[in-house]
């Protein structure tokens, strides 16, 4: 058994292209540039791909980082080289994301192994997830790298949502399990893309890393996407356009959000958050910039605590707590190895 599990390193990589609101009322009709930043918060976002408004298209980059294994990539070797070390020194990289640039076996992780070199049995997983991946799957590292298993682990979450930018896709309507019309465009106005990494490894000293980790299943339906599995494939003539967008349960995702955060933080906290009064910084998964700030509002937390990005970078889903964790190291808000106490924590798809 390990006695601790320490963050060897962080990374990140946010694309360059800054997308309006305005350009994406244009490229995906339904709500106003101005009801966007109202409703949301969100002011813009990071897109890999340009936007064709007109057509309500993404334009894929000529050059530079493409795809999501780009991104991906990015993020990795920059944590690698924060922590000092060697791919090879990797016993397992889990790629956490809904938006693989290849959806079937495990295709983004297998990419990362070969560019990296990792060794032959170093393990390359898929996780299909998004919002609330990162912590569950650094949860399970956490467990894993404890137990003896494994002894340094990246996790790497990512988001392209502009990728699937499509007007005929996220024009459309879905009625939720509670009966709710909602609207694909919502996804499209608060999505962005990027990539985050962090390493995980055994403790060489016994001394300081991961004090508490927790993760837990609830069923309630925040995100719906229909289209792709058996029950709806590809081109099945029962599918419609909007089966295949990322749909957001707005009203879900806000009533929904502090109910599970709180369940979260008091797993590794406690009832009464005691432990959670000393963080000196919370990364938590940012829905859109109205609910996160609500949510911190209602729980006491200080504006200096909270790590904020979605106004600029859109929701990055899986990887945006690592994102803001990895600048905060970047820029010496928190530094590694000092003992600074923070929190990562997500409810989400």
């Amino acid at each position: 058994m390990v006695a601790a599990v320490q963050v060897a390193g962080v990374g990140d990589f946010t694309p360059y292209q800054v997308v309006s609101n305005e350009t994406m009322a244009r490229a995906i009709p339904g709500w106003s540039a101005e009801l966007i930043s109202e409703k949301t918060g969100i002011v813009e976002r990071r897109f890999l791909c340009g936007v064709d408004a007109e057509r309500g298209r993404p334009i894929r980059p000529g050059s530079g980082p493409r795809s999501n294994c780009d991104m991906a990539e990015l993020a990795l070797r920059d944590a690698l080289k924060m922590g000092d070390l060697d791919a090879s020194e990797l016993d397992a990289i889990f790629l956490v994301t809904a938006t693989p640039d290849q959806p079937d076996f495990n295709h983004d992780a297998m990419v990362l192994h070969r560019r990296l070199k990792l060794r032959p049995d170093a393990t390359a997983l898929v996780i299909n997830d998004g919002c609330g991946g990162t912590p569950y799957v650094l949860d399970l590292v956490n467990k894993l790298v404890r137990s003896g298993a494994m002894g340094t682990v990246a996790v790497v979450p990512s988001n392209f949502a502009s990728a699937f930018l499509d007007r005929r896709v996220y024009s459309g309507e879905l009625a939720s399990e509670a009966g709710r019309r909602l609207s694909g465009c919502l996804s499209m106005y608060v999505f962005g893309d990027g990539a985050g990494a962090i390493i995980l490894r055994a403790s060489r000293d016994g001394s300081g890393g991961i004090i508490e980790s927790s993760s837990g299943n609830a069923h309630d339906q925040l995100v719906l996407r229909r289209g792709g599995g058996a029950d709806l494939p590809f081109l099945f003539s029962s599918a419609e356009s909007v089966d295949f967008a990322f749909v957001v349960d707005g009203f879900s995702v806000a009533t929904g959000y502090p109910v599970h955060m709180r369940s979260c933080l008091e797993a590794v906290g406690g009832s009464k958050l005691e432990r959670l009064r000393e963080v000196r910084r919370y990364y938590l998964h940012q829905p859109n910039k109205r609910v996160l700030d609500r949510f911190a509002s209602q729980s006491g937390l200080r504006p200096e605590q909270l790590a904020s990005t979605v106004q600029t970078y859109g929701n990055t889903s899986a990887a945006g707590m690592l994102v803001a964790f990895s600048e905060d190291v970047r820029n010496q808000v928190v530094t590694l190895g000092s003992g600074d106490l923070v929190c990562i924590a997500a409810a989400g798809a």
